[in-house]
C-alpha cells in the first residue's frame, strides 16, 4: 500500500523535479529503483524543489513533456511549441503543455504537479 503511495507521489512530481535539477531527477530515479522508504523520496522531491531551475533544466523538462504531443500535435501546435522554447517563455510554455494535455487527454501528465491548475 504504502509503495503504491510513493509510485503515485513520484508519477506526479517526476516533471517538477526534472525541472528543478537534473541530478535530483537522477538520483529520485535510482532511489525509486531501489525501493527507498517513502519518506526519504519525499525528503528527496522536496530538496530537489529546493533547487533554482536553470534555464536547461528548465527546457528538458519542457521537451520530455512534449514527447507525448510530438505525434499526435498539429504544424500550428508544433511552430508554437518551438516558438515558446527557442524563445524561452517557460510560463507559457507550461501553459501550452497544460493544455494539450487536456485536449489529448494525457492523463500522466494531467495528474502531474507542474501543470496543474491552482485550485481555488
Amino acid at each position: 500500500m504504502k509503495r503504491q503511495r510513493t509510485e503515485k507521489l513520484w508519477r506526479e512530481e517526476k516533471y517538477r523535479v526534472m525541472f528543478h535539477s537534473q541530478k535530483h531527477y537522477n538520483q529520485l530515479r535510482l532511489a525509486m529503483r531501489d525501493i527507498l522508504p517513502h519518506e526519504q523520496i519525499e525528503q528527496l522531491i522536496e530538496d530537489a524543489l529546493q533547487q533554482i531551475p536553470t534555464d536547461g533544466s528548465m527546457r528538458n523538462a519542457c521537451q520530455h513533456m512534449w514527447g507525448y504531443f510530438r505525434k499526435v500535435a498539429t504544424s500550428e501546435e508544433k511552430q508554437k511549441y518551438e516558438k515558446l522554447l527557442i524563445t524561452g517563455q517557460i510560463p507559457a510554455l507550461l501553459c501550452f503543455l497544460q493544455q494539450l494535455s487536456i485536449q489529448y487527454n494525457i492523463t500522466y501528465l494531467r495528474q502531474s504537479t507542474i501543470l496543474k491548475i491552482p485550485e481555488e
